[in-house]
């Protein structure tokens, strides 16, 4: 029977270390080996998993995809081999977390470097974007999402609350134009939305019916990120709709007022996901409890109500 671990970490060692030299090292074994081993397991596969030439070496788009197994096999392997020798399960390796880009920065991040600090064997990877990604093909291990999840056998979701919308404007902006009366207002005044690329700029709004649903919205200014628009509305650029995460303080204090408030209001959820797999690892079970833990005590950020705003305008 062929060993199916054979090669495995020659090759995940040979990738991290960009040389069979230094994967060799890594392993107290001879350049040679290492070179041997992949090649065999290449063999077994019957694809090529790395380009080599005499000055570098590459993934094929074979090995990128095979690369992500093996890192996460050996990864459960050392975490099971870390509880069985000291008795109790520590997180440990490397945790690849993806967050939405501002509420991410400013509401997540700091929790997860605090967690880094608890355990200083857990290695945290950590992107911030504001498009979907695919957490089994790109080898994430944890995301935290707001809006609504598509159905996904692969993914475990765990709520951790919801962000509420507004629509507010700078008392600059409010002296200069009127404040809207209905949805017809709105071609008459410079919205500003978020930008994303193939998207048409939408609000969240009530239609007739009392129900809030995407409405594309006339927009002047275009933004991709967050503070961006909290930043252009405190500008007195125009009216946008956001997050009271975002718009929260500014509100309170005055710089920026709400509007339109009978149609706004809408809501979106937000999740800790991750994919389903048969054993939930240490390093992946300890970070949900701490953003579970961190929604229930953050109420304002992960579970708003209207007493957090100022006054309509």
């Amino acid at each position: 029977m062929k060993d199916r671990f054979a090669g495995i970490r020659e090759f995940v060692a040979t990738v991290n270390g960009a040389s069979f030299t230094a994967a060799a090292l890594s392993l107290g074994v001879t350049g040679s080996a290492v070179g041997k081993s992949i090649s065999k397991l290449e063999k077994r596969l019957g694809v090529q998993l790395l380009h080599r030439t005499t000055r570098r070496i590459d993934l094929t788009s074979e090995g990128e995809a095979y690369l992500i197994s093996c890192r996460r096999i050996l990864e459960e392997l050392d975490q099971t081999e870390a509880y069985l020798s000291t008795g109790h399960q520590q997180p440990i390796g490397r945790l690849r977390i993806d967050l939405p880009t501002t509420f991410g920065r400013r509401h997540i991040l700091p929790s997860l470097l605090k967690l880094g600090l608890r355990y200083p064997r857990l290695d945290l990877s950590v992107s911030l974007r504001d498009r979907p990604v695919d957490l089994v093909g790109e080898g994430i291990d944890l995301a935290v999402r707001i809006g609504v999840l598509p159905d996904s056998p692969e993914l475990v979701a765990r709520r951790l609350g919801e962000q509420r919308l507004v629509i507010c404007a700078s008392p600059d902006y409010l002296k200069l134009h009127s404040i809207p009366a209905n949805r017809a207002d709105l071609a008459n005044h410079d919205c500003l939305t978020d930008w994303r690329h193939g998207h048409r700029p939408t609000w969240l709004l009530k239609n007739e019916r009392g129900e809030i649903e995407a409405q594309e919205i006339p927009s002047r200014h275009k933004l991709t990120d967050g503070d961006a628009l909290l930043d252009a509305c405190l500008a007195g650029a125009g009216l946008a709709q956001l997050p009271t995460w975002l718009a929260g303080n500014a509100l309170r204090s005055g710089a920026l007022m709400q509007v339109f408030s009978e149609i706004s209001g809408g809501t979106m959820p937000i999740h800790v996901i991750w994919p389903k797999t048969w054993h939930l690892q240490p390093k992946v079970r300890v970070t949900v409890d701490e953003l579970v833990r961190l929604a229930a005590k953050d109420r304002s950020v992960f579970n708003p109500s209207r007493a957090d705003d100022n006054t309509d305008r």
